[in-house]
């Protein structure tokens, strides 16, 4: 081992020590149950909103449903909340969840900005969650990468 790599892992290993261990399970799960009660929800309608949205709102999710797109949606986000609870897959589960989330966004502040906290809330533990599984995400985020390279 060089010096510098037995540098890199000390540093890693104080990094780490700093963070709690428990704190990215509970933001993993807590996001793999809201995911799975909203992605459930897509299929079975058990949460109905106390008041109905505006028209336009409707005429646009009505739209959606129409065409098959929130089916594929809930069903998205049931499978990366799997991912999640069971800590299988967790950064393909966030990457999944990602566009997702930018869509959730974006509807909310475009629309009804009234109901944004959840998706805010979420896209919160998103980022933390990116950050706090950063290692698996970095060969995504090479500048230039061969076809058939390997990690070494």
């Amino acid at each position: 081992m060089t010096l510098d790599n037995a540098n890199a892992q000390t540093t890693a290993t104080t990094t780490t020590s700093r963070r709690p261990e428990w704190l990215p399970a509970i933001a993993r799960v807590l996001m793999g149950l809201a995911f799975l009660v909203f992605g459930l929800n897509g299929f079975l309608n058990f949460m109905t909103p106390k008041e109905m949205p505006p028209k336009d709102i409707m005429d646009v999710v009505g739209a959606l449903m129409k065409a098959g797109y929130m089916k594929v949606i809930s069903g998205a986000e049931v499978i990366a909340a799997v991912m999640l609870l069971t800590n299988r897959f967790v950064p393909l589960a966030l990457a999944l969840l990602a566009p997702i989330l930018v869509g959730i966004i974006t509807f909310h502040i475009t629309m009804q900005m009234s109901t944004i906290v959840p998706g805010i809330v979420l896209l919160a533990i998103e980022l933390y969650l990116a950050w706090a599984y950063r290692g698996a995400f970095r060969p995504m985020l090479a500048a230039k990468v061969s076809p058939g390279a390997t990690n070494s």
